[in-house]
């Protein structure tokens, strides 16, 4: 199954044009999105005024090439390890959820445009990658929804409560989730294939398709808020925020917060 590529298998029912088709729209969808979320919302015009009224409170200028070297120590500190997690386990599954995700998006693509029948045989890595990255999509994402939500592992609601800010890590386990059980079904010959790849592709839909409404958008957006919070630690802007307050301490030498605090 692991080295069996589905999207080629699909083609022996459906034109590998039809799929090709969809996943460009997807990718216009993402695209629309996201620029709809920045010009809609104004996140893109707050982002830029909150930078240029930061670096007006600044104590020194930072070059170009001092905001180069940020950029890059921000990309392989905060993107490629998601260093503004401080909870270990969050952070762990953030990786598993983000790499995984990366993983999959790349083989399917490679895939769907560079393998879609079986005329052309599929190199064995892709559909490995494929599966194994689909899993760590779910290992992650799973781990996250049932164990690490601050609402369920700190306030006791159930898991199954759900809210709009839900929407992008909802249809994403769905996603994958459906897109693994379709590979599995479309290998085995099962009678649900059809099922499952209608599952697929509109839980598929709803995630690339919700970016104005879902946090997808943020994974662009967190990237740039990380580069501006170093520019204005090394400009001397971030230096004029206050001391952060110290944690109340109760039962001696324990730091316990109050209820509503």
């Amino acid at each position: 199954m692991y080295t069996s590529n589905p999207f080629a298998a699909l083609s022996a029912s459906i034109s590998p044009s039809v799929m090709q088709t969809y996943v460009v729209i997807m990718i216009i969808l993402v695209a629309g999105g996201t620029l709809y979320d920045v010009l809609h919302k104004q996140s893109g015009t707050y982002f830029f005024n909150n930078w240029r009224k930061a670096k007006s409170k600044g104590t020194r200028d930072v070059g170009g090439v001092e905001i180069a070297g940020l950029a890059v120590k921000t990309a392989l500190v905060e993107g490629l390890t998601s260093a503004e997690f401080c909870n270990a386990r969050r952070r762990i599954a953030h990786l598993l959820s983000m790499y995984g995700f990366v993983v999959y998006l790349i083989t399917t693509v490679i895939m769907v445009f560079g393998y879609p029948t079986l005329a052309t045989p599929t190199p064995a890595i892709l559909p490995i990658l494929w599966y194994v990255s689909g899993l760590l999509v779910c290992l992650g994402g799973y781990w996250f929804w049932f164990f690490i939500r601050v609402d369920v592992a700190a306030e006791g609601n159930s898991p199954f409560r759900l809210i709009r800010a839900d929407l992008f890590i909802l249809s994403l386990l769905a996603s994958v989730t459906f897109g693994l059980i379709w590979g599995w079904a479309q290998w085995s010959g099962s009678s649900w294939v059809s099922v499952f790849l209608g599952l697929y592709l509109l839980t598929s839909t709803l995630l690339f398709g919700s970016v104005p409404w879902s946090k997808f958008s943020h994974m662009f957006f967190k990237p740039a808020a990380a580069l501006q919070k170093r520019v204005a630690e090394a400009d001397g802007s971030r230096s004029n925020l206050p001391a952060p307050a110290d944690k109340p301490k109760i039962f001696g030498s324990v730091e316990r917060l109050p209820r509503n605090y």
